[in-house]
Parts: C-alpha cells; sequence; structure tokens
C-alpha cells in the first residue's frame, strides 16, 4: 500500500471546500444554533457540485442530529460513493499525523476521535471502509493508525477482516479489531465478571419469541439468565443512549414491553440497584487512556436509567458542585479506590482507548454497564454553567495526545534498536 502526502490525496474542489467534521457540527447543535439554514447551505453546494463529497458528509452528520437517520445514512453512502477519505488538518502546525479506520452508519458506529483532537497539533484523516468499500491503493502517509471501528453486529465481518489488515499494517495500530470485538455486552461480562473489584451482570442474546415465553410463563427466566430472576434490564440488540432500554419486574411486563419494540433480538441482564444512601443513583463516565483513568462526567438522578442530558445537572446547582468535586478529586479519590479495577479492566481489555459507563455499588465495587470505544468524551458544556470540567477535560485531550507520542516514540525505538 502506498503512502502518499494527505493533501495530494485530495482534490482541488475539496481543498477549497473543507469538512466541517462532527465535532463542529455537533457542537453548534449543542449550543443551540439552528443547523436548518447550514443544512440548505450543504444541499446548495451538493446540487452545484456532485462531487462535492465533503458537503454531502456534513450534511449528513446534520441529518443525523436533527434525527432523520434514514436520509442520513443514504447522504453519507452518496458521499462515500464519491470519496473514502476525510481530512480534518490541525490546529496550526501539524505534529502528528493520524489515520483513523472508520465504518459508514450513525454517529455512535465509530470512536468520535474529533472531539480529543480539538485545538491540537493533531491532523486527522479519517478512512471509511466496509466490505463495498475496499481499501484504496494509496492512502495518506501519517505516523501511526487508529480503528475507530466500534463493535456491534453490523461491524463484527468489517472488525474481522480488519484483523488481517492491522497485523501487517506498516505504522503502530492503536485499539486492535479483535480487541475491539470483545467490547460487546456478552464477551465484555464474560471478560469482566471475576475481575477484582469488578461487579458486570452477564448479558445473555435472547430472540423476540424466547423472551414472548418468558413473558407468557411459559419458560423461566432463571432458565434463561443464570445469574437469577426478575428484576432484570432488557434492551435491544446494539442499542445505545437508552433507546429500548426498560427494567422489567414481572413477567406480565414484558408483554407491555415487546408491544413497544418492533425488534427481533434483544440482551437481557439482571438489574443492580446501586442507589446511594440518599436514595439517589450516581453514574459515571471513565476513560481509561493506555490504562490511565481520566473522569469523563457524572450523572446524578432519582432514576437508575441515567443520561448526562435528562439527569438535571443543568438545574441544579447541587449536582453540578458535586460533579466539580468527583472531577477534582477523582485521581487520589475515586481512581484510587478503584485501582484493582480499572488494572484488571486493562489487562483483560488490552484496549489503548476504552469508555466505561459505571456506579458504584452499596459495598464499595465498580459496577460496570458498558464498554465501549464509541462514546462522546466532550468539552461542550457551557463554561459559565460547568467552568469546573474545563481542566478535566484538558486532561482527557492531553492524556490521549501523550498516547500518540509515547506509542510513535516506543515505535521509533523498536525500530531502529
Amino acid at each position: 500500500m502506498n503512502f502518499t502526502d494527505s493533501k495530494q490525496y485530495l482534490t482541488d474542489d475539496d481543498a477549497h471546500k473543507p469538512l466541517m467534521g462532527l465535532a463542529t457540527l455537533m457542537r453548534m447543535a449543542f449550543s443551540g444554533v439552528d443547523l436548518a439554514p447550514l443544512g440548505a447551505e450543504l444541499i446548495a453546494r451538493a446540487q452545484r457540485n456532485p462531487n462535492d463529497a465533503n458537503a454531502l458528509m456534513d450534511l449528513s452528520t446534520i441529518l443525523q442530529l436533527k434525527f432523520n437517520p434514514e436520509i442520513s445514512l443514504a447522504t453519507q453512502a452518496q458521499a462515500l460513493e464519491i470519496q473514502q477519505l476525510y481530512h480534518l488538518p490541525a490546529s496550526g502546525p501539524t505534529g502528528i499525523r493520524l489515520l483513523a479506520i472508520m465504518a459508514p452508519g450513525e454517529l455512535m458506529t465509530n470512536a468520535p476521535l474529533e472531539f480529543l483532537l480539538e485545538k491540537s497539533d493533531v491532523s486527522l484523516d479519517m478512512l471509511y471502509v466496509a466490505p463495498n468499500l475496499p481499501f484504496p491503493s494509496s492512502l495518506p502517509d501519517h505516523d501511526l493508525v487508529f480503528v475507530g471501528v466500534g463493535e456491534s453486529d453490523q461491524n463484527r465481518p468489517l472488525l474481522k477482516q480488519l484483523e488481517g489488515v492491522m497485523a501487517s499494517w506498516p505504522r503502530p495500530v492503536l485499539n486492535a479489531p479483535d480487541r475491539i470485538a470483545l467490547t460487546s455486552r456478552e464477551n465484555a461480562g464474560a471478560l469482566l465478571k471475576s475481575a477484582p473489584g469488578v461487579v458486570m451482570p452477564i448479558s445473555v442474546r435472547i430472540d423476540r419469541q424466547t423472551l414472548e415465553r418468558v413473558g407468557r410463563e411459559a419458560l423461566s427466566m432463571t432458565t434463561v439468565l443464570e445469574e437469577g430472576d426478575f428484576p432484570i434490564i432488557v434492551r435491544p440488540i446494539d442499542s445505545h443512549a437508552g433507546r429500548g432500554l426498560a427494567k422489567i419486574d414481572d413477567p406480565s411486563a414484558i408483554v407491555d414491553y415487546l408491544q413497544t419494540m418492533p425488534d427481533n433480538a434483544f440482551y437481557v441482564a439482571r438489574f443492580v440497584d446501586y442507589r446511594g444512601p440518599d436514595g439517589l443513583f450516581r453514574k459515571y463516565r471513565i476513560v481509561l487512556i493506555g490504562g490511565r483513568p481520566f473522569a469523563g462526567h457524572m450523572g446524578i438522578s432519582t432514576h437508575w436509567m441515567i443520561h448526562y442530558l435528562n439527569a438535571g445537572m443543568t438545574e441544579s446547582a447541587a449536582k453540578r458542585a458535586e460533579e466539580a468535586r468527583f472531577m477534582a478529586d477523582f485521581e487520589e479519590d475515586f481512581a484510587r479506590r478503584h485501582e484493582d479495577a480499572f488494572s484488571a479492566i486493562t489487562e483483560r481489555m488490552k484496549l489503548d482507548y476504552l469508555v466505561l459507563d459505571c456506579a458504584e455499588t452499596p459495598d464499595g465495587r465498580l459496577l460496570i454497564f458498558e464498554v465501549d470505544t464509541g462514546a462522546v468524551i466532550h468539552a461542550m458544556d457551557p463554561v459559565d454553567i460547568f467552568p469546573y470540567k474545563q481542566l478535566p477535560m484538558r486532561k482527557v485531550f492531553d492524556g490521549f495526545r501523550e498516547m500518540l507520542v509515547n506509542t510513535i516514540k516506543r515505535n521509533s525505538f523498536l525500530t531502529t534498536s
């Protein structure tokens, strides 16, 4: 495979119409900007120049942010027919050239590296590949490659294909595809269930017909789920951000649940009550970069199903004050308290970059809800409301860059020694 200068790889048209990218567009949406006028402008650009792949890719992102997934994916496919490689320059002179391998799909299909690299000296080239999108013969030269493809049923064949490709890649590879495949709910549960200091309920895949039988009490839940009976957590396969996630207390509730879900396959796991002594639930997002833990955020809620945007953090000064203490004291408190758990997770998952959604059990262990590479870690929260987040996020971004630098240095040492 030939490596070329990334600027030479792009056409003159592309160079005049740079990609805005996910981080820029999501930041605009997050701050309340109406993206409709920009979407109209991108449509006009694509109509004037049908080969303007950057316009189509940015339009696809806007459509996803505006919850039009079908049109978004069709637009993305149109962009990828024109061009598989997309470039985001460094902020200022380039210090590191990073190539990311991506898969077509929705926003959580890939690791959102753009948020980690904002205002850095890292230039990012994103190459989209799939069974119908083979690797091109020439690629931009780069210092290292990051496999950004996330685990899902849809991506499993691609991750398997990438195992062979990455095995002989002439540059250092971060997040090996065979390790990414182990972040599925069932694989991660099997790997981490016996890890010291960790609680991760086993997730079992179950088809709709079997779940219906449990709902009719024609089949016992203990037959399906060895770890226990009701209450359980159920969610569709490959769902994220709480889509279709429900706590089921008894068989009759399964019948009601399935009436609202068109999916044919689900994960089930035992429910763990993780509320604190004050009756509140606390959910943490932790980033493991080269095995080192960093604080992402902390959501506090009266409800067990916490998502940061619905936890009322913006409305509650008390919740924000607690999150500020968590982030400020993270290294000496939370990270030290769960040091053995983080070390075990790093050793068993063997991923350079990994995001944990987790909590603490009443007996002080780390309760893992999910491990993946596609969760967003960002610094988009309004500074006037969340001033305490800027420094912890800077630590995350600096930690990611430090990992890139150390990987390059280690490779240089190995090749010259």
